[in-house]
């Protein structure tokens, strides 16, 4: 049976319980993977220069994409007859998608020249080789400094076991998240008021080991009153509080959603 490509995150963990020293069985037992396939990813990581029982230390992120480099030069593989033919007709096709020229169009330009290949292949070719359907790299975005800004959200997490009368009872929470470390802390409750954000908060600052900041909120009225890209309306006992614990409120900015088209 051939071996299960996973996915990069499971790449890494495999990689890291073998470098902490668990045997493959385990880390096979632990993942939910087959043990053939952490052999394979482990020779990987052998090509890459690690070895059993380093440490998680040595996984940097340089020796991670020594260990990819590897898995992918195994996988690669010999190309059939229909690859060879749309090589060939390398420049013809990169010229025709550069004029915007649809990929089913090009097919049927080919079959008119006498080449024939099938759509399937073509598109291969085209994404591997030509950057087809390729969007352009984003834009990064610099991290903030640790305890520099948080996030804080709120949602309906669920319900409580039934009480004598046979009631279940429906609870928020309160969700903080770490800009830098993502880093999460929930504090449940049963109201969404100005009085629960604060204790929240409290709870909070308590949880990280200090105040941030900024705080970035959802527009919950709890906190602001109204949503404005300029000049949003803070409730007033929350600006108290910010100001009382010396922390800065950056409101979530108003957008309209839109939808992303993509070849």
């Amino acid at each position: 049976m051939p071996f299960r490509e996973v996915p990069m995150v499971e790449t890494k963990e495999i990689v890291r319980l073998w470098l902490a020293g668990l045997p493959k069985k385990r880390i096979a037992a632990r993942l939910g993977v087959d043990p053939k396939t952490v052999r394979h990813y482990i020779r990987a990581a052998e090509q890459a220069g690690l070895r059993a029982g380093q440490g998680e230390g040595a996984l940097t992120e340089e020796a991670l994409c020594a260990v990819l480099v590897a898995l992918h030069a195994g996988l690669r593989r010999e190309r059939g007859a229909t690859w060879i033919e749309c090589a060939a007709q390398g420049e013809f096709i990169r010229k025709h998608l550069g004029h915007g020229v649809r990929l089913t169009k090009i097919r049927k330009l080919l079959m008119r020249q006498g080449v024939f290949v099938s759509y399937a292949t073509l598109h291969r070719y085209a994404v591997l080789e030509l950057a087809f359907g390729r969007r352009g790299a984003t834009i990064p975005v610099a991290d903030c400094e640790p305890g520099e800004e948080l996030q804080v959200d709120t949602g309906w997490m669920g319900y409580l076991e039934r009480d004598p009368s046979g009631k279940r009872r429906r609870f928020r929470a309160w969700i903080f998240t770490s800009v830098l470390s993502r880093h999460r802390f929930v504090y449940p409750c049963f109201k969404e008021s100005t009085t629960t954000a604060i204790e929240a908060c409290e709870a909070a600052w308590d949880f990280f080991g200090g105040i941030f900041r900024v705080l970035l909120p959802d527009n919950t009225k709890a906190i602001i009153v109204q949503a404005d890209p300029l000049k949003p309306r803070i409730n007033r006992a929350f600006l108290e509080y910010s100001q009382t614990r010396s922390f800065h409120i950056d409101p979530t900015r108003v957008r309209a959603a839109t939808l992303a088209c993509g070849v």
